[in-house]
C-alpha cells in the first residue's frame, strides 16, 4: 500500500478536490458530462502549471482507487434483476471480452507491426469498460432500470474478466506456462478464488455489523470489506476485481436485508456514494494532466486505429451476443444494444492494466496509445452520451425506442 501511493503528492490534494467541485458545479449548468470536464480541466491545469498535477502509477490506481470504486457500484446492484439477466452478462463478459480483445489484437498486430504478446495485452486491457460517465448521464436523464442494470453490471463483470485475462497473458510474458491445462487451471484459481475471498470477508464482518446500529460503525465495516477482499485476493493471486465485486453484492444485498441497520444503510449508501466521487474526480483530473505529459504525436497513426479498432471489438461484442438473444425473454431492445456499444467508455482499470505492463518492445507506444484511447472515449463518447439517450427515447416515460429502422417497444 506504502508504495501503491509513493508519487503522489497528498499537499496539492486540496486543490484537486475545488478543481473537481467547480468543474462540478459548472457541468451541472452546462448539461455535460462531468469526467469530460473534468480531463479538459486535467489538460488545463497540467498545461497552465506544468508538473501540478501528481502523477498516475498503476499502484495508485489498481490498489487505492479501484476497490472502492468496484465496491460502490456492486453495493447498488439488486440481485433477483441481475440473476435474471445474468445469462446475457454471461456471454457478454466472456464471449464478448473475447471477441473484443481477439479484434484489437489482431488489428494492431498485423496494421501497427506489435508482437501478438504485446498486441494480445492491449487488446484484453482495453476491454476493460468503465460506465462512470454513461451512469450519471444515466442519473440525470432517469433511463429505464433495465438498461441501467445491463450497462453497470456488463461493466462491472466485464472489469472482472478483463483484469483475470491480462494477469493470465501477463505470466506468460513473464516466462510462466503457456499451455492450455496451465491457463485453464490459472483462470479457474482466479475467478473462483476470487470469488471465495470476497465471500470470504464479506460475511463474517456483514454478521459483525449485524451486532451494532451505530452507522459510522457499519461504514468503517464496509470499508474493510472493500479494501480487505481486493488485497486478500491479490495476495493470494487471485481477482481482487471479482473478491471486491463479490464483496459488494454480498452488502448490497444480504447485508441491507437485516445485518446492517436501516439508518445505517442509507449512511452506508450515502459514505460510498462520496467516496466513488472524489476518487472519480481525482482520476479524471489526473488522467488529464498524465495525457500531456505522454508523446501522442508520435502515436498518433496507432492511437486512431486503435480507436477504430476498440469501437469495432466492441461492436463485435454487443451485436451479435444480444442478437442471440433475440427470440428469448432477454431480448434486447435495438436503442439498448446502441447505448451499450457506445457506452463502451475506457478508464480506470484500463490503464492501471497498461501501466502495469510486463517489459515489452512496444510498452511505451502501448500505454501512450492506450491514454489516447481512453481520452477519446471519455471526451467524444461520453459527451454525445446524453444526445444519443434522448434521440433513441430511452428515458422512463418514453414509450418507443427509435432504432433508425423502426421503433422498439422499452
Amino acid at each position: 500500500m506504502v508504495g501503491a501511493v509513493q508519487g503522489f503528492d497528498f499537499r496539492v490534494l486540496g486543490g484537486l478536490l475545488l478543481v473537481a467541485a467547480l468543474v462540478a458545479i459548472a457541468s451541472q449548468r452546462l448539461r455535460l458530462p462531468y469526467s469530460a470536464g473534468l480531463v479538459v480541466a486535467g489538460l488545463a491545469v497540467a498545461w497552465v502549471a506544468p508538473g501540478a498535477t501528481p502523477p498516475l502509477t498503476p499502484g495508485l490506481i489498481y490498489f487505492v482507487f479501484l476497490p472502492p470504486l468496484v465496491f460502490e457500484a456492486a453495493i447498488q446492484i439488486p440481485w433477483r434483476p441481475l440473476r435474471r439477466e445474468l445469462p446475457l452478462l454471461a456471454v457478454l463478459v466472456t464471449l464478448g471480452v473475447a471477441l473484443a480483445a481477439l479484434v484489437v489484437a489482431a488489428g494492431m498486430h498485423w496494421l501497427v507491426g506489435w508482437s501478438w504478446l504485446g498486441a494480445g495485452l492491449f487488446g484484453v486491457l482495453i476491454a476493460a469498460t468503465d460506465p462512470v460517465s454513461v451512469i450519471a448521464a444515466f442519473k440525470q436523464l432517469h433511463v429505464r432500470p433495465r438498461l441501467h442494470l445491463l450497462v453497470e453490471a456488463e461493466s462491472l463483470l466485464n472489469d472482472g474478466v478483463a483484469a483475470v485475462g491480462f494477469a493470465i497473458l501477463a505470466g506468460i510474458a513473464g516466462g510462466g506456462a503457456a499451455s492450455a491445462g496451465a491457463v485453464a487451471g490459472k483462470l479457474v484459481i482466479t475467478v473462483l478464488g476470487g470469488c471465495a475471498c470476497g465471500a470470504a470477508v464479506a460475511v463474517p464482518l456483514i454478521l459483525l455489523a449485524g451486532r451494532t446500529e451505530d452507522r459510522l460503525v457499519e461504514v468503517t465495516l464496509t470499508q474493510v470489506i472493500a479494501y480487505g477482499a481486493f488485497l486478500i485476493a491479490e495476495h493470494l493471486h487471485c481477482s481482487g476485481v471479482l473478491a471486491t465485486l463479490t464483496a459488494g453484492l454480498i452488502v448490497g444485498n444480504w447485508g441491507f436485508l437485516g445485518s446492517i441497520s436501516d439508518g445505517g444503510r442509507q449512511g452506508v449508501l450515502n459514505h460510498w456514494e462520496f467516496v466513488a466521487f472524489l476518487i472519480n474526480s481525482v482520476i479524471f483530473l489526473l488522467i488529464g494532466g498524465q495525457a500531456v505529459r505522454m508523446p501522442m504525436a508520435a502515436v498518433l497513426t496507432a492511437a486512431a486505429i486503435a480507436v477504430a479498432l476498440s469501437l469495432a471489438g466492441r461492436a463485435a461484442t454487443v451485436y451479435p451476443v444480444t442478437l442471440a438473444f433475440a427470440r428469448s425473454r432477454l431480448r434486447v431492445p435495438w436503442g439498448y444494444k446502441h447505448v451499450l456499444f457506445w457506452g463502451g467508455l475506457r478508464g480506470a482499470l484500463a490503464l492501471a492494466l497498461a501501466l502495469a505492463l510486463p517489459p515489452l518492445p512496444e510498452r511505451g507506444e502501448i500505454v501512450t496509445v492506450a491514454f489516447a484511447v481512453v481520452a477519446f472515449s471519455i471526451l467524444v463518447q461520453g459527451l454525445t452520451m446524453p444526445w444519443l439517450i434522448g434521440r433513441l427515447g430511452l428515458r422512463q416515460g418514453a414509450s418507443t425506442v427509435s432504432t433508425g429502422t423502426g421503433a422498439v417497444s422499452g
